[in-house]
């Protein structure tokens, strides 16, 4: 036995970074909301940067564990207690056995990661440990978790701890969200006038917000002058324009085709800070052409390196 969970909490899955090239299967990616906070949790333990650790929404966790270890809560709350003793976030902690962890009072919206130094000893299904609701596939077929499950890990200890002053990339601080867009090869079906009032408009994040896509509202929809298109395969952070005229953000466990026009993506690391949001957020969008988009992508994994 190794770490027990004691409570249940409102929705924690067990993630790595997903299942890469099985869409044309019908598998989604899945994987980390927060690749940011994942990636740096597993950084700060020096530990491979692909070891599962859980992601944590809403609500408390509380977890025993019974064998020692090293550990790290990457996320941006304030309660984390080892039995009663307060621990601070984005620095790692020696567990011992017997200890109890409770994190609590995890904002709506909010993701928080808790890794393990060298992680999860977990069957990996495609390539990967990620739990997948949608597909069931990963631990307890992709079930979140709940009072009394158990999982695995390596004993670890030792002494030594890191703790991270850097800056903090997925963090929302600003009342209007900037998400920086590249325009798609469908951005042809949408007017001059369309895509002028899309870059202007100031959206509200819906209550329709998961992990599968994020659905904005505002008072002036986007008109798309063809009804649909041939259902196809959609990336990470496709803008969707249904006949609503209200975009739909496609995010990690985003369905693997679909039938309704692009008019751009959100860059993928943006889709980080999106997924520390929660409805009533306001989103605005801002075109970047394609080397913007990977100059900013190589510079945010260079600091994983």
């Amino acid at each position: 036995m190794s770490l027990e969970i004691l409570n249940n909490p409102i929705f924690t899955t067990i993630q790595d970074l997903g299942r890469v090239g099985f869409m044309h299967t019908g598998v989604s990616n899945s994987g980390a909301s927060d690749e940011f906070l994942f990636l740096l949790a597993n950084k700060l333990l020096e530990n491979e940067y692909n070891c599962s650790a859980l992601e944590i929404s809403m609500g408390s966790i509380e977890i025993k564990f019974h064998k020692n270890t090293k550990a790290v809560v990457c996320g941006y709350i304030e309660e984390i207690y080892l039995d009663d003793f307060k621990v601070e976030a984005f620095k790692t902690f020696k567990i011992c056995k017997d200890q109890t962890l409770k994190i609590k009072n995890i904002p709506f919206g909010k993701k928080v990661y808790l890794s393990l130094k060298d992680g999860f000893i977990l069957d990996n299904i495609l390539g990967s440990s990620s739990s997948s609701l949608k597909e069931k596939l990963g631990f307890k077929d992709g079930n979140k978790l709940n009072k009394g499950d158990i999982l695995n890990y390596n004993e670890y200890e030792d002494n030594y701890h890191k703790k991270y002053k850097g800056e903090y990339f997925s963090l929302v601080k600003d009342e209007i969200l900037t998400l920086n867009v590249l325009l798609s090869y469908q951005e042809d079906f949408f007017n001059k006038e369309e895509k002028k009032k899309f870059f202007n408009e100031i959206y509200e994040i819906s209550n329709d917000f998961n992990t599968m896509a994020c659905k904005l509202k505002s008072e002036n929809p986007i008109i798309c002058e063809i009804d649909g298109i041939i259902s196809e395969g959609i990336a990470y952070g496709s803008i969707q324009i249904p006949k609503d005229g209200q975009p739909i953000i496609l995010l990690k466990n985003r369905q693997t085709i679909g039938g309704y026009p692009k008019i751009g993506t959100v860059l993928g690391i943006d889709c980080f800070k999106l997924s520390q949001c929660a409805s009533k957020q306001k989103i605005k969008f801002k075109e970047i052409n394609l080397e913007q988009a990977q100059e900013f992508t190589k510079n945010f994994y260079k600091l994983f390196l």
